[in-house]
């Protein structure tokens, strides 16, 4: 009978861990885990600020000035001007200046011209085409970005400046504010304008390029001869006529003195000529 007792108890006991057990698996396996921590904000700022240093940053248009110096041989100095104007007008070019002359030994024509720089290249290969050779040929671009970069810069800031002042003014209420703040602000006009003049003047230089041409035509020895010998005695005629000019002012401004010597000279002989028997 203990046996039977001893091993009912063993069994009732161990029926009821098996229940007690179970409820505390319900328990545990309903717990859920909390979510995960919002993130903060200096984060998000981070992530916004590395997208910044991914994106590209944005590309500054290089302001540069081309001019060219040209200088060349040719037979016909009326023909190669007419090939030149027909190359300005093709690239839709104006003249700046244009002169001629002639030397002992050449006729020659300058021409300066300017011409927009997107058509720079393009002028000056159409003006190669008919030359043999160049005696100099001189092709030069300036990179003044910075230059321009910084007088944007500058300009900019004395605008902004300008507002100030002016909304200063708005509030100011003594006689002696407003005097001197109304000085300032005339001082800042005068920089704005001025760097305005600066800034239009480098943007014409780099919207539209110069280009100096020189050409000439080399004259027949004869020719040459006769056209230095003709200029010679030209010259000679104008020193003679300089030199006459000179003689006679010259004794016009000692006229006192030739006078006194006419005088003594007529009193001089007289006295001689009574002193004869």
């Amino acid at each position: 009978m203990r046996y039977i007792f001893f091993l009912s108890v063993i069994f009732c006991v161990l029926t009821g861990c098996s229940k007690s057990e179970a409820p505390n698996e319900v328990a545990i396996s309903a717990i859920k885990l909390p979510p995960p921590p919002p993130a903060s904000k200096s984060e998000y700022i981070q992530k916004d600020q590395d997208k910044n240093l991914d994106a590209p940053s944005p590309t500054i248009e290089q302001k540069i000035i081309k001019q060219a110096s040209l200088r060349f041989e040719t037979n016909d100095l009326e023909e190669t001007y007419k090939q030149i104007q027909t190359a300005v007008k093709q690239s839709q070019g104006k003249v700046q200046s244009d002169s001629e002359g002639k030397d002992y030994g050449t006729l020659y024509r300058n021409i300066t011209i300017r011409v927009p720089s997107q058509n720079f290249d393009n002028f000056i290969n159409t003006i190669s085409k008919g030359v043999s050779y160049f005696e100099r040929k001189e092709i030069t671009a300036e990179d003044v970005t910075e230059q321009y970069i910084d007088l944007t810069t500058r300009l900019k800031n004395k605008r902004k400046l300008e507002e100030r002042y002016l909304q200063i003014l708005q509030k100011a209420t003594k006689i002696s504010e407003i005097l001197e703040i109304e000085k300032q602000i005339s001082i800042i006009r005068e920089e704005i304008e001025a760097k305005e003049g600066q800034l239009k003047y480098l943007e014409s230089r780099v919207s539209e390029s110069t280009v100096t041409i020189e050409f000439f035509k080399n004259l027949p020895e004869q020719e040459a001869v006769q056209l230095s010998y003709g200029s010679k005695v030209w010259t000679a005629i104008k020193s003679g006529f300089f030199s006459l000019s000179s003689f006679f002012i010259s004794i016009i401004s000692i006229w006192p003195f030739i006078i006194i010597i006419i005088v003594l000279a007529y009193f001089i002989r007289k006295r001689i000529k009574r002193k004869k028997p």
